[in-house]
């Protein structure tokens, strides 16, 4: 930063522990406190600091600092993955480190058995729930088959499920069909929508007397639609139907309130807009499940807690605690996964949206006005848009060997790191329709965007 801009956005001071707990909301206990590895502030990460009253300019810079991405490409696959930070990648370091040196209880880093429980303290208020509403997993699907393992469905039991889901869900209901013969039941939702309710009516369409569970992506990996998460859950719970959210996408790129959307399970990745450790992963258990009594009167229990080391103690702990026991866990990916969780409270997750969310926009728009006859498959509403955008700029949307050789080579020859989905656009096409999906997050800018579209032009031309 220049002499200038020191003076009209003075540095601030150096942000010790303490300090950067009450920034970013974390609300800890005192014996986390006493860890010198307990934030981004703490040993050997001193060097991330940033001021909330800083303009968009200077801010996003000292964000994109922060990341140890390699300068020569641009990595726009964040739905794939994310980076971690430099700051968060010190700290799992010296974890991974702290647990070599003393295997057995850690030297007293990670508290009292089963170990997370500062972290909930400092994760839980970010998502908008209580701590005992958390538990730290190892990924969406680990979140996601847990739930469906666990929910007490019996045969005949209907499962709506929108056409656009991830493996993730599709996979465990395939097994559930065939092993207690319940039907799933895929629910178009709309490519190309007018408004947010055009999701909530393809759901309420759908819905029988024998309806039990919807799932839903809350931001669609294919397409990028980011659907009315709690509209969908309202019409739900007007209609005694339990909800599973599969947050994969949402979780590190939106700004989320649990106890406002009211589902009873939301299941995210660490490792991706979060920028966390791999295997890492949070999901929600709303109040315990305790609502599964309320819908399900039928059924005692209405969920077995069956990704656990403790079920037979259900009922003496609560059910975060023995879903959070599977034996042996990864400490240190879950410790950095709070780390990293703090650093985007100490920015700001509606901040962090706003960038994520707009950059997707410019990209919608850009993309238009470079290829005005491609189809868009990422809805621009604002209310239902996202940091993530699909087009196809072929003739052909199911020849998908030329937009694998489009996106390798906008890779190896231009430095642009995207991936491309395939999915149906309607639930009765016979074929499925193929997609460049791009990644908008906190470490782009415009200038990313820009020049994304422009080698895509150029590189469209010449093939």
């Amino acid at each position: 930063m220049s002499d200038k801009e020191n003076q009209q956005h003075p540095q601030p001071a150096r942000i010790d522990r303490r300090r950067f707990l009450k920034l970013a909301g974390a609300g800890i206990g005192g014996a986390a406190l006493a860890s010198p590895l307990a934030a981004l502030a703490g040993q050997g990460n001193e060097d991330f600091h940033i001021n909330p009253h800083w303009p968009d300019q200077v801010l996003w810079r000292k964000v994109r600092q922060a990341f140890i991405l390699d300068r020569n490409s641009v990595y726009m696959n964040i739905g794939t993955t994310g980076s971690m930070p430099g700051p968060v990648l010190d700290n799992y370091d010296e974890y991974n480190r702290t647990v070599a040196r003393d295997p057995w209880d850690m030297n007293g880093e990670w508290g009292s058995w089963p170990y997370v429980g500062e972290l909930l303290e400092r994760i839980a208020p970010q998502f908008g729930a209580d701590p005992s509403e958390i538990v730290l997993s190892r990924n969406t699907t680990d979140g996601t088959t847990s739930v469906l393992g666990g929910l007490n469905l019996q045969p005949g039991d209907e499962v709506l499920v929108s056409h656009h889901e991830h493996v993730a869900v599709d996979s465990p209901l395939h097994i559930l069909a065939q092993r207690i013969a319940i039907t799933v039941t895929p629910v178009e939702i709309p490519v190309f929508p007018l408004s947010d309710q055009d999701y909530v009516d393809a759901f309420a369409d759908a819905i029988t007397p024998a309806t039990r569970l919807i799932v839903f992506s809350h931001i669609t990996y294919k397409t990028g639609a980011r659907l009315p998460a709690k509209k969908i859950c309202a019409l739900a719970r007007d209609h005694n139907i339990v909800t599973l959210v599969d947050g994969a996408h949402s979780i590190g790129m939106i700004e989320l309130d649990f106890h406002d959307i009211d589902c009873d399970f939301y299941a995210g990745s660490g490792h991706k807009w979060q920028c966390g450790p791999g295997a890492t992963g949070i999901l929600y258990v709303r109040d315990n499940a305790s609502r599964l009594a309320e819908f399900w009167p039928d059924r005692d229990p209405g969920y077995y807690p069956v990704n656990s080391s403790l079920a037979e103690l259900s009922g003496i702990f609560p059910l975060n605690t023995i879903m959070q026991y599977i034996g042996n866990d990864n400490y240190p990916a879950k410790r950095a996964l709070a780390d990293a969780c703090d650093m985007w409270q100490l920015i700001g997750r509606d901040r962090i949206e706003q960038r994520a969310i707009g950059l997707g926009l410019l990209c919608k728009q850009r993309i238009a006005e470079a290829f005005p006859g491609a189809p868009l498959y990422s809805p621009d509403l604002p209310q239902v848009a996202s940091g993530i955008s699909s087009f196809n700029p072929f003739a052909d949307p199911g020849d998908s060997a030329i937009l694998t050789e489009f996106r390798d080579r906008l890779r190896e020859e231009y430095g642009y790191i995207v991936r491309t989905t395939d999915f149906k656009v309607n639930l009765s096409d016979p074929g499925n329709t193929y997609a460049l999906r791009i990644s908008t997050h906190l470490f782009h800018d415009e200038d990313d965007v820009e020049g994304l579209v422009e080698a895509m032009s150029h590189l469209y031309a010449q093939m």
